[in-house]
């Protein structure tokens, strides 16, 4: 009976146990009071503010609405020269910016700076490696530094004994310590020390046993360990420096080495934000050579709409329903493309404004008074390779590190060797009662130096195998091949990329000759068709076409022209030269004042002081000098009463500028105004207003009739005039350029078959179709009789006198 009373009992315990367990309990206390929450916080983790001031930028808080199309006209415009946008920007890069690459026209601006700022480059990261208390030159220099280290201790011992009568039951004693030491790790390695021992000691011993209750004990020593194999040498120490472990070095030339790669960096990081800013300027001249296409475009439209019109409302010939709305349908079509071009101008300009570091908005619009160059570009590819791979940051910068793996591998090896160190110690001992007195003194007995101790020794160590040490050794041989590796691939790469610039140099060359000849066709096809319409000999729609491809003709032309200048700066870019073309520079600001005063302080005591020669502990070699930002300068040669040449579009045909001072405005059909002659563009100088945005109501059905109708308003030209002056080209030797001005030409072999247009008998100046650079250079001599002075690398710029402008930039 009581084991089954047993059973239930446990039986109870474990189900409630199981019962409990399967649920949070809360602690069981005798007092009944009522919990209260509030002694704790409801939450853990809180989004908060920090607590941080910082002075926003003038283009922060100054920013203006940005300019849209609803907003109101921009009060100036700002003519900016590339030059002066390469330079505002420059001097605001605190923080080296980027645009999003793309093509021209389809800039936009990028948020890398708000997502990872910590990978953002600045002109504080060289600085930031120079400084670095862990890895930079200044904390592997700190490690030879002499180093001061002192003590001083003082105790009191009450200890009991199991002694017999001589010895006290009860030790006690006085003790104090003392001591001082400068030690200094030298280059080769040695550890030198120089310490001062000062004890004091009293204790209850028997007086027969010590003659002296207390006694001070002084010592002055010297103390040297060399390593004599690993750790030994001026080289080793350099390059790992002290404390270093296998794989792992942080001496004084690694340190500098880390500096130069740092240097090579932020050469490159600059590079591509004047890249960018030169993209965008030519991005945004392109959005105004755009606009200024679609305005011609629109206002051609729109004059053929109100002729139209003006024969659908007298019921005349020509002016049916169908023909009207064809001709408004394309009115509308090219002033859609006018708002898109207008709004694509603000972005753009918007863009520019980022990389220049202005403000979103400040009232103006930026227009840029430079044109692109024209004249054709030349580089010799054997010397553009050649300066590429001397001149790449990216390659500077992997040589760095290979130079620094080839170091790493000499440390490592140092390990292989045992640990076999040469310790040296001198000692000038003391004894007396007193401290400092005239009798019995500690330092009376050192200073006398009646007492003298040495020490000499050889300590050994080494690990069977050397296991991790040849692991070392082989991880920095690896290290090594690997850069290596990656500094072949990268020249690799380097070469088809330039390869690639040469060939959009070439291309975005040929599309601007072939682009120009469109335009010129298309501008004598929309003269050719208005009058066969006004003879009604052709249908209104082939008027239409010729007038949207005119349009598309003038568009491709510019934007030709603007990729022509991106790919010039395209070449430079690839061969290392980009910095140097546009005329920057980079150099180290000057240091604090304090700075130069301890440097004539130190001047005159190395002048005071007599020459020793440490040529026995220079490192090895690492650097070959100053590299030379300016190696694209050397032989440059002017020369003069060289045939100044051109190709299409120095000079235009058919091109005027828009007249200055209309306002846009919502067009109402009318019978097309008389033609008029119209001034050009003034040049760009000093600040105009540019007009607004067009509005966006549509035009009322026209209601007056055609008598009583006026010509409506002109859009004024949002592009730079053409007189505007030409951007400087970098310093070259000049080179024979065919002239190629088909404005003057005669075109009709360039329209004949292959096989007819290669019989062809060139005509002194004319554009012939030769095939390769031989067949033309034997049309030239055929015709002129003289051989062209073929030169490479032709930048220079061509003047209309004749002679060859020698170039500011």
């Amino acid at each position: 009976m009581r084991r089954q009373h047993f059973g239930l009992r446990l039986l109870s315990t474990v189900l409630l146990v199981a019962a409990t367990g399967c649920q949070p309990q809360q602690p069981f206390y005798f007092s009944h009071k009522a919990p209260n929450p509030a002694h704790y916080v409801n939450t853990a983790t809180e989004i908060e503010y920090p607590d941080v001031e910082t002075a926003s930028l003038d283009e922060v808080t100054g920013a203006k609405p940005p300019l849209t199309l609803s907003s109101d006209r921009p009060e100036q415009t700002w003519d900016l020269r590339l030059e002066e946008a390469v330079r505002i920007s420059l001097a605001n890069a605190t923080v080296i910016r980027n645009s999003l690459v793309g093509d021209v026209g389809s800039y936009r601006v990028p948020d890398a700076i708000q997502r990872a700022p910590f990978q953002v480059v600045t002109i504080y990261n060289p600085a930031q490696e120079e400084t670095n208390p862990r890895t930079g030159v200044e904390a592997a220099l700190s490690a030879f530094d002499a180093q001061f280290a002192t003590s001083v201790f003082w105790e009191r011992n009450d200890t009991p004994r199991n002694a017999s009568f001589i010895s006290p039951q009860v030790f006690q004693q006085d003790l104090g310590t003392f001591q001082a030491q400068i030690s200094k790790l030298n280059a080769t390695g040695a550890q030198m020390a120089v310490r001062h021992n000062v004890r004091y000691e009293w204790n209850n011993t028997a007086a027969f046993i010590r003659p002296m209750p207390s006694e001070w004990d002084a010592d002055l020593e010297v103390e040297i360990r060399q390593p004599f194999l690993r750790g030994f040498g001026v080289g080793y120490n350099r390059i790992a420096g002290p404390g270093a472990v296998p794989g792992f070095y942080n001496g004084v030339m690694i340190a500098r080495l880390r500096t130069d790669q740092s240097l090579a960096d932020f050469e490159a990081a600059v590079r591509n934000h004047v890249a960018d800013v030169e993209r965008a300027y030519w991005s945004l001249y392109y959005a105004y050579r755009r606009l200024d296409a679609a305005i011609a475009g629109r206002d051609a439209a729109l004059q053929t709409w109100r002729s139209v019109y003006a024969k659908f409302q007298a019921g005349a010939k020509g002016g049916s329903a169908q023909e009207e709305a064809q001709a408004r349908q394309q009115y509308f079509t090219f002033r859609a493309a006018v708002e898109q071009s207008h709004s694509a101008l603000y972005e753009q300009e918007s863009v520019l404004r980022y990389m220049m570091g202005l403000t979103s908005s400040d009232g103006r619009v930026i227009r840029p008074s430079d044109e692109p160059t024209t004249a054709e570009v030349k580089f010799d590819w054997y010397d553009a390779h050649s300066e590429a791979l001397v001149r790449s940051p990216e390659l500077r910068r992997q040589k760095w590190v290979i130079k620094q793996r080839e170091l790493e591998l000499i440390a490592s090896k140092n390990w292989l060797l045992p640990q076999l160190d040469g310790v040296a110690r001198y000692r000038w001992p003391g004894l007396g009662d007193d401290l400092v007195s005239e009798h019995n003194s500690a330092y009376r007995s050192l200073v006398g130096g009646d007492f003298e101790e040495w020490h000499l020794g050889l300590d050994l160590r080494f690990p069977f195998g050397f296991r991790r040490e040849m692991a070392g050794v082989r991880n920095a041989q690896i290290n090594l091949i690997r850069e290596r590796k990656v500094l072949q691939e990268q020249e690799l790469e380097l070469t088809h990329q330039l390869a690639e610039a040469f060939r959009d140099l070439a291309q975005n060359y040929q599309l601007a000759q072939t682009f120009y000849n469109q335009r010129v066709a298309a501008q004598t096809e929309v003269k050719a068709v208005e009058a066969a319409y006004q003879l009604r000999s052709v249908t209104l729609d082939l008027l239409l076409d010729a007038q949207r491809r005119l349009a598309d003709a003038e568009d491709r032309y510019h934007q030709s022209l603007a990729r022509y200048s991106i790919a010039i700066a395209g070449v430079h870019f690839r061969k290392g030269s980009l910095l140097e073309y546009n005329g920057v520079y980079l150099a180290e600001g000057p240091w604090p004042a304090k700075a130069y005063f301890d440097a004539a302080r130190r001047a005159k005591q190395r002048d005071a002081g007599h020459y020793l020669n440490y040529g026995f502990t220079m490192p090895r070699l690492v650097s070959r000098g100053p590299y030379n930002q300016a190696a694209g300068a050397a032989g440059v040669v002017e020369e003069e009463g060289v045939p100044t040449t051109a190709v299409p579009g120095m000079s235009e045909p058919g091109d005027s500028a828009i007249q200055d001072g209309a306002v846009e405005a919502t067009p109402i059909p009318s019978p097309p105004p008389a033609p008029s002659s119209r001034p050009p563009a003034p040049k760009a100088s000093g600040v105009t207003p540019l007009p607004p945005a067009p509005r966006a109501d549509e035009p009322e059905p026209p209601q007056p009739s055609p008598s009583d109708a006026k010509p409506g308003p002109q859009a004024r030209s949002l592009r730079p005039p053409l007189s505007a002056t030409p951007r400087p080209q970098p310093m070259t030797p000049p080179r024979m350029v065919r002239k190629y001005d088909l404005a003057t030409k005669d075109l009709a072999p360039l329209a004949a078959k292959p096989d007819q247009a290669d019989q062809v008998v060139p005509v002194a100046g004319q554009w012939t179709a030769a095939r390769d650079a031989k067949a033309e250079v034997a049309a030239y001599e055929s015709t002129t009789g003289q051989t062209p002075d073929v030169r490479p690398a032709s930048h220079a710029e061509p003047m209309p006198d004749g002679g060859w402008k020698k170039p500011s930039r």
